[in-house]
C-alpha cells in the first residue's frame, strides 16, 4: 500500500513537471550579429559631422477645454439604479449606486445620483455629504458643480438650514 502511494506521488510529480515544462519554449540559438552591420562601402577616414539642421519647434497646443465629467462604465448601473428607484426599490437602487462608486469613486455625477437617492429616502444629512463630495470632485466642470450645488441647497433646506442654502445658491458656480 505504501509503495502504491509512493508510485502515485512519483507519477503525479512527473506529470506536474511535464505540464510545467511543456509550456516553456526551448532555448533558441540566436545568430551572432555580423561584424559589419551596415552594408555597402565603409568610409576609411575619420568621420566629420555635416551641418546641423535645426529641428522646428512643435506646433502650439490648443488650450485645454474645460473639464467635463461623464458617466462611462457606470452608466448601466446608474440606469439600473434609476429603474429600481422608480419601482420603489430604494435599497436595491442604493446598493447599485454603491457598486458604481466602487468602480469610479471620484466621479461627482455618481455622488450626485446617490445624494438625490438619499433625499428620496428622507436622509438629508447623507444627501448633504454626497453633495459636498460631488462639489469637491467636480472642480473645473461648471455644469457638474451647479448640479452638486443644487443638491446641496436642497439637502440643506430639507434640514431647515435655509440661510446656508441661500448662500450656496449665491456661489459663482451656481450662475
Amino acid at each position: 500500500m505504501a509503495q502504491t502511494h509512493r508510485s502515485l506521488r512519483t507519477l503525479a510529480a512527473a506529470l506536474a513537471a511535464a505540464v510545467l515544462l511543456s509550456g516553456c519554449p526551448a532555448p533558441s540559438q540566436r545568430p551572432l550579429p555580423p561584424s559589419n552591420p551596415i552594408p555597402g562601402p565603409q568610409p576609411s577616414g575619420p568621420l566629420t559631422p555635416g551641418p546641423l539642421t535645426p529641428i522646428p519647434p512643435p506646433p502650439p497646443r490648443a488650450p485645454p477645454s474645460p473639464r467635463e465629467n461623464h458617466l462611462s462604465a457606470t452608466l448601466l448601473l446608474v440606469t439600473q439604479s434609476r429603474t429600481l428607484a422608480s419601482h420603489g426599490d430604494l435599497d436595491g437602487a442604493s446598493s447599485t449606486l454603491d457598486r458604481a462608486l466602487r468602480i469610479e469613486p471620484n466621479n461627482p455625477l455618481l455622488w450626485i445620483e446617490l445624494g438625490r437617492l438619499r433625499l428620496l429616502e428622507s436622509d438629508a444629512h447623507q444627501a448633504e455629504g454626497c453633495a459636498r463630495k460631488a462639489l469637491s470632485a467636480a472642480s473645473g466642470d461648471h455644469g457638474t458643480q451647479a448640479q452638486a450645488g443644487r443638491l446641496l441647497a436642497d439637502a440643506l433646506r430639507a434640514q431647515r438650514r435655509n440661510q446656508e442654502a441661500i448662500e450656496i445658491e449665491r456661489q459663482p458656480f451656481m450662475r
